[in-house]
């Protein structure tokens, strides 16, 4: 599977009932669809560019087979992180008032803090430590991001309620497990293990 690929699922899956997904839902509520996806996509590729390059320098230090566990573990953590669920209280995203920046750029400023530390976050730096190809990886997790964070966006807008987060989160949980389970699988198959 090529790394754009990999990346903009796993990432996709990651996001969704994510605390930034909801935050992108919760900007969709006040401002224009196309302001708050800017702002998504710009605070995205800062923060995905810096995980990668993280995830790079991560992979020139340890050997590959130890990476790889070390990945899959992350796999469960992510899974454990989806079902335990993220709360979003008003306090995350209040809009401040600087005229400033403008709808665009409290959307990017919100955004891009509510992504750091994250679980795609994370598993950007986790993908990338796996990958050999650093664009490919930034931008497909950068695209499923948009993608993940579009669907939120949407529902904002029609809706203005919740996606039933309990299942979606369980559903990334069990996705992160097949993947880190195939992970770890694929670093002891290569130790002939």
């Amino acid at each position: 599977m090529s790394a754009f690929l990999l990346s903009t699922g796993l990432i996709f899956v990651a996001e969704l009932g994510d605390k930034s997904q909801l935050v992108a839902l919760w900007f969709a509520t006040r401002y224009r669809w196309w302001v708050v996806l800017s702002g998504v996509t710009a605070a995205t590729l800062v923060v995905h560019l810096g995980s990668v390059a993280i995830g790079r320098v991560i992979d020139q230090v340890l050997p590959g087979e130890l990476l790889r566990v070390l990945v899959g573990l992350s796999f469960f953590g992510f899974a454990w992180w989806s079902l335990r669920g993220d709360s979003l209280d008003d306090d995350d995203t209040s809009e401040r008032r600087v005229p400033w920046l403008g709808s665009f750029g409290v959307v990017a400023i919100a955004f891009f803090i509510s992504e750091l530390g994250d679980k795609t976050q994370l598993a950007t730096v986790s993908i990338a430590g796996r990958e050999p190809s650093f664009v490919p990886v930034w931008l497909g997790s950068t695209f499923g991001m948009v993608l993940a964070d579009a669907v939120a966006v949407v529902v904002g807008i029609v809706a203005g309620k919740r996606l039933p987060l309990r299942l979606i989160g369980q559903i990334a949980a069990g996705l992160f497990v097949v993947f880190g389970a195939l992970t770890i699988v694929s670093a002891f198959v290569d130790l002939g293990i």
